[in-house]
């Protein structure tokens, strides 16, 4: 399994892997995104889920509420301390037969105390990218849409898989918007 580098996403990217792309590093009054030598920036967009106890429920991925959290649509999203948010990419993202992704956050958020958690995006599998970010401070955290949040590494396999994600229909295959737990 290699990792596969600027000159193959940016060829990938014209196929249609990734939507809209930046073909270079944006960084000037921005957290960067776009192209890297070895990945891409992905950023987020401006719709955000951000949890809360107001309704003293509990977070159940089997049963699932959206009393759990408040939607909230802006420029700057405000974390509450140590609680978390959920949100989604900018981009869409289309990954090949043979790829599977990793995906890590900013530094400069994790030097910031928050945490970017988005779990692997498997081979076949599209759709926008539902990415969680906790706020580990005991103090409130910005976020900005439309900037970078994480970077996605593509490692391709020395041979395809026998079932993708598309194969086996998973639930969160084509996912167009910011997608909660699905059971």
């Amino acid at each position: 399994m290699s990792i596969k580098n600027d000159r193959w996403i940016i060829e990938m990217a014209k196929k249609g892997m990734i939507e809209p792309f930046a073909d270079s590093q944006v960084r000037e009054g921005v957290i960067s995104y776009g192209v890297s030598s070895y990945g891409y920036d992905m950023r987020i967009a401006d719709e955000f889920k951000i949890f809360t106890n107001v309704n003293n429920t509990i977070v159940d991925p089997k049963n699932f509420t959206e009393k759990n959290y408040v939607d909230f649509k802006g420029d700057v999203c405000i974390i509450p301390p140590n609680s978390f948010v959920l949100a989604r990419s900018v981009e869409y993202f289309r990954i090949p037969r043979s790829i599977l992704t990793v995906c890590v956050g900013k530094s400069t958020y994790a030097r910031c105390g928050l945490i970017v958690n988005v779990t692997p995006f498997e081979p076949e599998w599209e759709g926008y990218v539902t990415i969680e970010i906790s706020n580990s401070t005991p103090i409130p955290a910005k976020v900005y849409a439309w900037e970078g949040i994480a970077q996605v590494l593509f490692f391709e396999a020395d041979e395809e898989c026998m079932v993708s994600y598309a194969d086996k229909k998973g639930k969160y295959q084509k996912q167009m918007g910011l997608t909660p737990p699905k059971l």
